[in-house]
């Protein structure tokens, strides 16, 4: 009885259709129906929510050239909706129809082609890059989201295709493919990348935030065709993101003979649980405790053992550590290094009499349930409030681990999940990010409740999960529209440092060793720099109004030059028109007012006529000295160029020494810091040793600066590459692991049981 239940269990890929086959021809079309009807309507609802979304940010946009790109956007996605429509369902239908005539694509076969040209290639690298990011983490999300209809989709899938196994990369609507498809379409849009973000997102909230519906049409239209009917959805991922099906490890029918532990299919996972049982097994070759303090009697059934952690939980759930936490941190230490003596203390209050020990898998599963919580209370990586919130944790998690034995078997599990999403959310925390309070208490109501509800029902932790990620999902959206503003303000200033410091480099290179009259350079260091800044920000410096800006700068210092001949005199007036048509256009360009104009205009007719020699009436007499025209407004958002090359090179070292200069410490926290990725969190520490974190949110392609965030999306910092290196040799920063909570102490406890192995070997 007990084989036939398990092999019910198993995925018998051997009922397989044949594809070319009436059945299963019309099974495959019944799928393409449910999906292009389905993504039809998802993706016509996305655009009816472009124009909303763009129009907000246009509103809320730092200045008029950001919310000129939100506007421009519209337009563009008004007029190429029904071309970008058409397209990401083109392609789609073309998938679903390569998959049913058999040829099966992947989502690598959808990958960008290879850039060409060298013009703006950087630029455009970038952009890719930044597409390419947004696209892998959609992907990545949606398939751990759907992970459970999806799996049945693909099973179902196989099945209807003769046992070709389709996994996630290959299924025709899975999230990859739909997602490398949309991007193709978003290749007829000439929008600038920020937009293309934006649409990104909305097809993420609007498209595959429906899959899921698709998903349970599709599987209950082939369930009710047959096709694996009593197909179970339990689904476990690999650290590759491949999909696998895994029957359900049962746990022990007796508290004394527990069903063996099994691993998920994570080859890594497997051998992990196999270390841990022999570094374990070891350890009890050699015990602390004398044989003589041991007593006979039973051990204690797992139920017993479920029983005295109970009264012990709600002994916990009335404790409330106090903030700042201080010596809360060691009585919480104190507690989860003699739980196990508690524990023992408690089984022989409820049966009478104490136990002398317990059975090995429950021992080993105490301590390593202790040890995962005295890595926490260790992890340098959670905030010291943080550490003694979630400690709290560690007898419902006891008590789990003992009613299911899968929790350390499977990435998975959702007690894991949860406590992976827990210290997750806590690594961003600071007092300075969470002013009111939320994040803080949203953590310690979870731990709370797990305290104060949890018997043996497991599902509250996918519940508690889930309101987990509802509350993340609701401050990220809010972070990153603040992220986002922030980065756009940032690499804002940095094109206007990039586009001052070419327009200065092209005007001190033309001045040279020329001695120019206070006058003519008071206009090219002032008024004109401005013009030629704002001209390489709005067309570009390649563009022919920013070669016109260079030709009067040249026309502009030659006309300073001595005239001394008919010749020289009749050049020098043929010049003048065209530098008045210029500095009149330039001028007007920089909001300078026609008052203003005329008077440098004036100023300039007189200096000519010296220039010339003829004589200047007395009304048009310079009323400053020297010829200096009085101060003219200038835009305070554009500061006046450096006054010499020596000064603007001194500008552009950034006070960074030379290559051979950098200490070797230095030099290795470079290699790291090169290797960091957006999302990265590190932590920061000021002065009266305030600490805050922060995430690199954005790193400048002009500048190569690191923008850091907190976790509300606001700047903390930002450093080039020498600035933070410097800063974490110095200790005032430090790299927070992005690895999970779970796997960081699995390989800690590893660690700490080999050199415990290694130590009493050396002894013997």
């Amino acid at each position: 009885m007990k084989e036939a239940n398990e092999s019910s269990n198993i995925v018998n890929l051997s009922q397989r259709l044949d594809p070319s086959s009436g059945r299963g021809g019309d099974l495959l079309n019944a799928v393409r129906s449910i999906a292009t009807r389905r993504l039809q309507q998802y993706i016509g609802n996305m655009f009816e929510h472009v124009d909303d979304a763009l129009f907000d940010l246009a509103e809320k946009a730092e200045n008029n050239a950001a919310q000129m790109h939100y506007f421009d956007g519209m337009r563009e996605v008004r007029k190429r909706r029904p071309v970008i429509e058409r397209s990401f369902l083109a392609q789609v239908s073309r998938e679903l129809n390569d998959f049913v005539n058999g040829h099966h694509s992947s989502s690598q076969n959808n990958a960008p082609p290879p850039l060409a040209g060298s013009i703006e290639l950087s630029l455009v690298a970038d952009n890719e890059l930044e597409e390419s990011l947004a696209i892998t983490s959609l992907i990545g999300k949606n398939e751990t989201r759907l992970a459970r209809d999806l799996f049945a989709v693909n099973q179902r899938l196989s099945v209807i295709c003769g046992g070709t196994r389709i996994d996630d990369a290959t299924n025709p609507i899975g999230p990859a493919l739909l997602a490398q498809a949309f991007r193709q379409s978003m290749r007829e849009l000439s929008a600038d990348m920020r937009v293309k973000l934006i649409i990104y997102k909305l097809f993420d909230r609007y498209v595959m935030a429906s899959l899921d519906e698709l998903y349970q049409e599709t599987n209950a239209e082939l369930m009710r065709a047959g096709v694996l009917p009593q197909l179970r959805h339990e689904v476990l991922r690999n650290t590759a993101g491949g999909t696998n099906a895994a029957a359900g490890a049962a746990t022990a029918a007796q508290g004394d003979v527990p069903a063996p532990v099994q691993a998920d299919d994570s080859e890594a996972s497997a051998e992990l649980l196999q270390t841990l049982r022999t570094l374990f097994g070891a350890r009890r070759a050699h015990p602390t405790v004398p044989l003589s303090a041991i007593t006979h009697g039973p051990l204690p059934t797992a139920n017993e053992l479920i029983g005295a952690l109970s009264v012990l939980q709600s002994q916990a759930a009335t404790v409330q550590p106090a903030l700042p936490v201080g010596s809360s941190v060691m009585d919480i230490t104190e507690q989860v290094l003699h739980l196990k003596e508690q524990l023992m203390s408690q089984l022989g209050s409820l049966r009478g009499q104490r136990p002398g020990q317990i059975a090995t898998i429950d021992e080993d599963t105490i301590d390593l349930v202790g040890m995962l919580f005295e890595f926490i209370l260790e992890d340098r990586n959670l905030p010291s409030q943080m550490q003694v919130m979630l400690a709290r944790l560690q007898i419902p998690y006891l008590k789990a681990a003992i009613l299911d034995r899968k929790l350390f078997a499977h990435r998975q599990h959702p007690a894991r999940r949860l406590l992976d999403g827990l210290a997750d959310a806590a690594k961003s925390w600071s007092e300075e990010s969470d002013r009111d309070g939320r994040l803080h208490d949203t953590i310690k109501a979870i731990v709370d409740r797990l305290l104060q509800e949890f018997d043996d029902d497991m599902t509250i932790f996918d519940r508690l999960s889930a309101e987990l990620q509802q509350f993340q999902d609701t401050n990220r959206r809010r972070a990153e529209l603040a992220e986002q503003r922030v980065a756009e303000s940032t690499r804002g200033r940095e094109k206007l440092e990039q586009a001052r410091r070419r327009a200065a480099r092209e005007i001190l290179n033309r001045i040279g060793d020329h001695s120019l009259p206070p006058l003519i350079h008071g206009v090219l260091s002032r008024a004109w720099a401005n013009y030629m800044v704002l001209t390489i920000l709005r067309k570009g410096e390649e563009s022919t109004e920013f070669r016109e800006a260079l030709r009067f700068v040249d026309a502009f210092i030659a006309s300073t030059k001595p005239v001394r001949t008919p010749d020289a005199k009749r050049d020098l007036r043929q010049l003048l028109p065209g530098i008045e048509r210029a500095l009149r256009k330039g001028l007007s360009n920089v909001a300078f007012q026609d008052a203003d104009i005329e008077r440098l205009l004036g100023q300039l007719h007189t200096y000519y006529r010296q220039q010339l020699g003829e004589a200047v009436p007395a009304a048009e007499q310079p009323q400053t000295v020297e010829g200096t025209p009085a101060p003219l407004p200038i835009p305070e958002s554009i500061q006046p160029i450096a006054e010499s090359m020596a000064e603007l090179e001194e500008e552009s070292a950034n006070a960074e020494p030379e290559e051979a200069a950098i200490t070797p410490e230095v030099r290795e926290e470079l290699e790291r810091i090169s290797a960091l990725k957006p999302g990265t969190w590190l932590e920061f520490s000021g002065q009266d040793e305030h600490f805050e974190r922060a995430k690199l949110s954005w790193i400048s392609p002009m500048s190569g600066r690191y923008l850091f965030v907190n976790r509300r999306g606001l700047k903390v910092a930002d450093y080039s590459p020498y600035e933070l290196a410097t800063v974490m040799v110095d200790g005032r920063a430090r790299i927070l692991a992005s690895n999970a909570l779970f796997d960081r102490a699995m390989d800690a406890i590893v660690d700490r049981l080999s050199h415990e192995e290694g130590r009493t070997s050396d002894t013997e």
